[in-house]
């Protein structure tokens, strides 16, 4: 290395596993023969996740980091020739992920120093490579006590004819294990048709997601175990056991570009039919007196109350008993109301105004038309039958241009004679009634007065 004899980085205790939240601390030494002018002396400490789409490529299509931490241990000068010892010590983020390393892409965690020369002279570096594992809590796992099970129904065919179905069945006694922990996994085969089945074969599968722009998939199977197939028209019940070896945890959040899964996969090599069941892998047992969190359930919606059939707070009860109101097991919210008008206009002023109009109110909607066309008289105003607020007639000025002849009473002995022996009730006298020829006044001036 020319004037630089030693260069290295060592960790306390010799230590190269951590745990998240833990501090690293570890000192650089260097021996050179001759003097070196140096603009810094720098360590760092970074962990990252890079993947790729090609298999064993250090060019990364993604990248990700996680933390990257320094620390400047030499200013700028001149190191002198000999043995020199910098210390150094970093805090690990809590959040970091367990170390991992795969075809596809890597989760590093490295030490590196750095000694930056002036220009035109050579730059030195070198890292150190550490781990980082992350105790996944399987008791953090929804349903982690429960069995895993499965089902699937197969169409058992020879030489492209049916011969039946096969019916299989698999489950786990827990969902969740850590290395050196046993899987006892049993299967349920029922053979509807007339030939044997292939063998039953049970492997514990890891399965790794590489998130590029186009997921890649590494699947391989960690552990297997095998039984024997299942005669035509018979049923079985196969049980077996798998050790659970060294492996990477699960991932239980999807935020990462590596994602680590695993599962049982039961199946049978004749006909070609499998199912699976979802396990994890993890560092902290589970521990069957605690309870697992559940799934989380979405919040129900609370039932909108109809604000028309809601008490108001000026009403008094009648009496002390309380009502019961049969109950609706689905309330439905109340339609709107439809924008009506501020003003109301009634169909009629009211009697107590008006006594006189007692006995007329009648005879105004019998009034045939015969009658109508005999009287001859002068025309009253329209207006003095009109109440609603606002609303007036236009009179035509020359009464020649009327739809009909105008109202009047009768004013001969013939006529009245006439109109007496009619089955139709007589209209009344509108010359010697007392009723005004003008408007009457509004709703609202008639409440007011």
């Amino acid at each position: 290395m020319g004037k630089l004899q030693e260069f290295k980085i060592t960790l306390n205790n010799n230590k190269t596993v951590y745990s998240p939240g833990e501090s690293i601390s570890g000192t650089l030494k260097i021996t050179i023969a001759q003097s070196i002018q140096c603009k810094a002396i720098k360590v760092n400490c970074q962990g990252f996740c890079g993947v790729t789409s090609k298999a064993n490529d250090m060019d990364w299509t993604e990248e990700e980091q996680y933390y990257s931490s320094s620390v400047s241990i030499a200013d700028k000068g001149t190191l002198k020739e000999g043995e020199h010892s910098f210390p150094f010590k970093f805090l690990l983020p809590a959040t970091a992920p367990t170390s991992f390393e795969g075809p596809y892409g890597r989760i590093i965690y490295r030490v590196r120093a750095f000694i930056d020369t002036p220009r035109f002279a050579k730059d030195y570096k070198i890292e150190k490579p550490f781990c980082i594992l992350n105790n996944f809590n399987l008791n953090e796992a929804p349903d982690i006590l429960e069995p895993s099970t499965s089902s699937i129904t197969k169409n058992f065919s020879y030489m492209l004819v049916k011969n039946g179905t096969v019916v299989l069945k698999g489950k786990s006694d827990m969902r969740g294990y850590v290395a050196g922990q046993i899987i006892k996994v049993s299967a349920e085969i029922e053979n509807k048709s007339d030939k044997s089945t292939g063998h039953v074969v049970a492997s514990l599968m890891q399965k790794v997601t590489y998130n590029t722009k186009k997921p890649t998939l590494d699947l391989r199977a960690v552990a297997e175990v095998e039984g024997p197939g299942v005669k035509g028209g018979q049923k079985a019940e196969w049980k077996e056991k798998i050790i659970v070896p060294t492996l990477p945890h699960s991932s239980l959040t999807g935020d990462v570009l590596i994602q680590i899964s695993y599962y049982i996969q039961v199946s049978l090599k004749y006909p070609e039919v499998s199912l699976t069941l979802p396990i994890y892998i993890g560092g902290i047992a589970v521990d069957p007196t605690r309870p697992s969190p559940s799934r989380p359930v979405p919040p129900t919606p609370a039932p909108r109350s109809n604000p028309a059939s809601a008490p108001s707070p000026s009403a008094a009860p009648s009496d002390s008993t309380p009502l019961s109101l049969p109950s609706c097991p689905n309330p439905k919210a109340a339609p709107k109301p439809r924008p009506r008008s501020i003003y109301a206009s009634p169909s009629a002023p009211p009697a107590d105004l008006y006594p006189e109009l007692s006995g007329a109110d009648n005879c105004i909607g019998e009034m045939t038309k015969s009658s109508l066309q005999e009287s001859g008289s002068q025309a009253v105003s329209p207006n003095a039958f009109s109440y609603a607020p606002g609303l007036s007639f236009r009179q035509s000025q020359n009464s020649n241009h009327a739809s009909g002849p105008p109202f009047s009473s009768p004013t001969t002995p013939q006529d009245r004679s006439l109109l007496a022996s009619s089955p139709m009730s007589m209209p009344p006298n509108y010359r010697s009634s007392a009723y005004p020829h003008e408007p009457p006044p509004s709703y609202e001036d008639s409440c007011n007065t």
